[in-house]
This record gives C-alpha cells, sequence and structure tokens, in this order.
C-alpha cells in the first residue's frame, strides 16, 4: 500500500513538473489592432504552441498595464517580463537607441533593414548590459508629414504646434522653427481635437489608428526615416526558462520579425488608401519642402555622431558599405 500511494505521488509530482506553467506578462504601447500589437498576439500564441503551454505570454496592447516611456524601466526591472518599446524614444538614454531616428538617414525598407543589420550587434549588447534579451525588431512604415495647413517649406512649418513623441522628433521641430509638444501615441486624437497639435510626422499606421483626417488635412509623403520597435525580455527571466523552451521562444521571435516587416509593407500601402478614403490629401513633398528637410537630416547626423562617438561612427561606416 505505502509503495502505491509513493509511486502515484511521484506519478503526480512528475505530472506536474511536465505541465509546469510559465506565465509572462508584455506590455505594448500600441492599440490592439496596431499591425504591431497583431504581430505581438500571433508572436504570443506561436510561443504557447511551439512549448505545448509551458511559455504562456499574455500581450497587454495600447498602454493598458504601462504607458510607453515605463515600459523599459519595468522589463529592466522585471516588473514584466517582456515588453514592446519605440527604440528612439530612448536616444537621450543611449544615442544608438535613437539611430533610426535621424531624417533622410535609411528612407526605405531595404535601407532600414540595412541600418538594423549594422545597428543589432551593439544594439544586443547594450540590452544584455541592462539585463535584457532582444527578441525581435521591426520598423514602422515611412514617416510622412501631416499638417492642417499645406506646407509647401520648412518656412511654413514656423512656430507650428508640433507634436514630438522622442528627442529626434523636438529637435527637428527646432531646427524648422516649429513648437515642440510632447504626446505619446494614446494620447494623440485628443491632443489635436483640443488643438495642442497642428502637425505632426508619423506613418500611415498611427494616422489610421489616431484618426488623423478627423484633425488634419494634408499629408506629405516625404519618407523621412522608418523606426523600429523593439520587443525584449527580462534577461533573468528568459534565463530561467529550460534551453528547449528558450530555442521555441527565439524561433517565434525570428518568425515575428519576419512577419511584422511585411506586415509594415503592407500596412503602408493600405493606410495610404485608408487616409485618401477619408478625405486627406496625399502629396509627394515638394522640392524646397524637401530639401529643407534634407538639410535638416544632415544637421542631425553631424549632431548624433558627434554624442555617439566612435561607436555611432562604426555603425554608420558598417551601414554606407
Amino acid at each position: 500500500m505505502k509503495f502505491k500511494l509513493a509511486f502515484a505521488a511521484a506519478a503526480f509530482a512528475f505530472g506536474a513538473a511536465a505541465n509546469a506553467q510559465t506565465t509572462w506578462d508584455l506590455p505594448a504601447a500600441y492599440p490592439a489592432t496596431n499591425f504591431h500589437s497583431v504581430n505581438l498576439a500571433t508572436f504570443a500564441s506561436d510561443v504557447d504552441k511551439a512549448t505545448g503551454g509551458k511559455l504562456k505570454i499574455t500581450v497587454h496592447p495600447g498602454a493598458s498595464l504601462f504607458k510607453a516611456p515605463e515600459i523599459k524601466r519595468a522589463v529592466q526591472g522585471g516588473q514584466a517580463q517582456a515588453g514592446e518599446i519605440l527604440l528612439s524614444a530612448f536616444s537621450n538614454e543611449w544615442q544608438v537607441f535613437g539611430l533610426d531616428g535621424i531624417p533622410f538617414l535609411a528612407t526605405s525598407y531595404a535601407e532600414s533593414k540595412k541600418l538594423y543589420a549594422a545597428q543589432k550587434p551593439v544594439l544586443e549588447k547594450k540590452l544584455a548590459e541592462q539585463g535584457m534579451v532582444l527578441l525581435y525588431a521591426v520598423a514602422w512604415p515611412p514617416q510622412g508629414l501631416y499638417s492642417k495647413k499645406p506646407v509647401t517649406s520648412g518656412a511654413d512649418l514656423k512656430g507650428n504646434k508640433w507634436r514630438a513623441y522622442n528627442p529626434a522628433t523636438s529637435r527637428i521641430a527646432e531646427l524648422v522653427g516649429a513648437q515642440p509638444v510632447t504626446v505619446q501615441a494614446a494620447e494623440l486624437s485628443q491632443a489635436l481635437a483640443t488643438g495642442v497639435v497642428e502637425s505632426n510626422m508619423t506613418s500611415g499606421a498611427t494616422g489610421v489608428d489616431s484618426k488623423l483626417y478627423e484633425h488634419l488635412k494634408f499629408y506629405y509623403d516625404v519618407q523621412a526615416w522608418l523606426p523600429k520597435n523593439a520587443v525584449m525580455a527580462n534577461k533573468r527571466a528568459f534565463d530561467a526558462l529550460d534551453k528547449a523552451t528558450q530555442d521555441a521562444l527565439m524561433k517565434a521571435a525570428a518568425d515575428a520579425e519576419a512577419r511584422g516587416w511585411a506586415a509594415s509593407e503592407k500596412v503602408n500601402t493600405d493606410t495610404m488608401a485608408i487616409l485618401k478614403t477619408n478625405g486627406m490629401t496625399i502629396e509627394p513633398p515638394s522640392a524646397a519642402l524637401k530639401a529643407d528637410l534634407q538639410k535638416v537630416g544632415a544637421t542631425m547626423l553631424q549632431e548624433w555622431l558627434s554624442k555617439a562617438g566612435p561607436e555611432g561612427q562604426q555603425i554608420i561606416d558598417a551601414y554606407k558599405k
């Protein structure tokens, strides 16, 4: 009898260990319908399936768990086991985070991928030093200029209330003589409705998410840059997983990265059509506006290199090879 009880207890313990489940929270800043968030949901589902339910990731979109500026610290500190951030929002902390926010450095998907390849080894090293593991990164569609009034040159932006969401967009405002107003994606609609913001540079995806066509009538397809969202895990949480689970997680992350970049390109095409259908005037930038913005980009690249030092120069050299 004792043997049977002992055997049953051992079998129960083995079964419990085999079915032990790890749960992770993954905060994100964008609406559940945004292509980044949709990709995160698929990623979480892929991880669940690949690990046989051993690792379950709950995605919290729309800044519902942590606000955008808080997510990185939450992952570093272990309040969340993983999270998604806009890399360029943290350029004041480390210049390389802001590399893809420099206007006109990488203006197409091909160039953006090349820039990411040059940046990635340095990025992974820095995140590891900060107690995190890079899972994957995906670019937003190219950034365009939205405005209440027509813009034919940089001079038309002087004094404009310009929505800034990272140090780079604040600096663009300063260089064209606009007034930068810091507004995160979740508050953009309200800021436009109340007149806090009159213009901003963002993607077609955010334009549709925030229904910018309800407040702004002009969109200039300047294709200024393609900022990236990065998804990271807390290193302690990652290290606590068994090797098979880690491998499944990284495979799902690689799939999410490939799927996300493809989705970004599709979203870029689709959202332009939606903005147009909703009455927004979509035009290429005038030669004067493009020239003025390219001057801003050249200034900002030199400023970035002076702050980023040899590490930054190395990345730019690798990118331009």
